[in-house]
């Protein structure tokens, strides 16, 4: 009979504490986290989307109101509708409606409200193109609600959206190509273009921005013809979008590495997209969202490709501070910790002299 060694003797299942750390040291460790970060970011895409857009209610309308609408029926109605809809309807009062309808331009409203013949009929004037969900809930609830109090109420859309676009999701589309594809741009040149110096990758990325806007304007205008655009400004607009969602990539490369992609995921598309008031207008979705939206990249594109299209000669310059804002953010902190990026030539180089 064969005699054990003292060594053989003790030997035993590895501590739990080594069998830990082997587990750590092979391909199955990260593969582990990624599965289950993927998961999560699964259902916090959906989660997000479905809590943002399905189920869209009204919170706040802001309404220009001319006329007689201070009398009994006018206040009434202004009740009712906002019973009808569970919201609040902001009244901002205007002497003529040249004046509201310069105010809908602005986009200041959403819509112009003016009782007439001793409160018997009124005309309810809606903007598609400010919002078709909310013009679309306004146009089917007033004349019901003005029904109910004997009041004859005739809907028009005064800016309606344009034929290739009924749904007026055409200018979302078009701005989350554009920060999509942007991002996907800065991943794909730390993978293919590693050795860039940080001069050079913000050059390319500025240069694929330009190219991709160019790509996407062409597409969905010349080819498609599902929207009309003011094509310089709407090209500039993409372009600046996809420039700003490739460097937010590149900062986060900067700061976290090889885990950039779940803070650029969060802030462009789990939050950034969805309240960016392309798909649901900001009165309709949930106050915090439609708070936040307007600071991020997303809802600065989607704001000002919106007023590019839609309200020419009326472009307001906040999107363009967000959008050169997160820009500025960015290419500061990639220049500042350029240190830290796993790119550049002299760590290629030094990479590639490693036995």
């Amino acid at each position: 009979m064969a005699h054990l060694s003292e060594d053989d003797a003790g030997a035993g299942p590895p501590p739990r504490g080594h069998r830990w750390a082997a587990f750590r040291q092979t391909p199955f460790w990260p593969a582990t986290v990624l599965m289950l970060i993927l998961a999560a970011a699964a259902g916090l895409f959906a989660g997000s989307y479905t809590y943002s857009m399905a189920n869209p209610t009204p919170r706040l309308i802001p309404t220009a109101v001319v006329g007689q609408y201070e009398q009994d029926r006018g206040r009434a109605f202004l009740a009712g509708l906002e019973k009808a809809l569970d919201t609040s309807v902001r009244v901002h009062p205007y002497r003529t409606r040249t004046a509201a309808h310069e105010a809908i331009e602005q986009q200041e409203v959403f819509a112009v409200f003016e009782l007439r013949d001793d409160g018997r009929n009124a005309v309810l004037d809606v903007s598609g193109a400010s919002g078709a969900s909310v013009a679309e809930l306004l146009t089917k609830t007033a004349p019901a609600v003005g029904e109910k109090l004997g009041v004859h109420v005739t809907v028009h859309d005064v800016n309606p959206l344009q034929e290739g676009d009924p749904r007026g999701l055409a200018i979302f589309y078009v701005s989350l190509a554009a920060v999509i594809i942007g991002f996907v741009g800065a991943i794909q040149l730390s993978v293919h273009a590693r050795s860039l110096t940080p001069v050079e990758r913000i050059l390319f990325t500025a240069a694929y921005a330009l190219l991709g806007g160019f790509a996407i304007a062409a597409t969905v205008d010349w080819l498609l013809g599902a929207l009309d655009l003011p094509f310089a400004e709407s090209w500039s607009i993409l372009a600046l979008t996809m420039f700003v969602s490739g460097m937010v990539f590149t900062m986060f490369n900067t700061l976290f590495g090889r885990w950039a992609m779940l803070p650029t995921w969060g802030l462009m598309v789990i939050i950034g997209n969805p309240s960016s008031g392309g798909a649901v207008s900001w009165p309709l979705l949930p106050s915090p969202l439609g708070l936040i939206g307007r600071w991020l990249p997303p809802g600065g594109s989607v704001n000002a490709q919106h007023t590019a299209v839609y309200f020419q000669g009326h472009q307001h310059v906040f999107p363009f501070l967000v959008l050169g804002g997160w820009a500025l953010l960015s290419c500061t902190v990639f220049w500042v910790w350029r240190h830290r990026h796993p790119g550049g030539r002299e760590k290629s180089a030094v990479t590639a002299e490693e036995p």
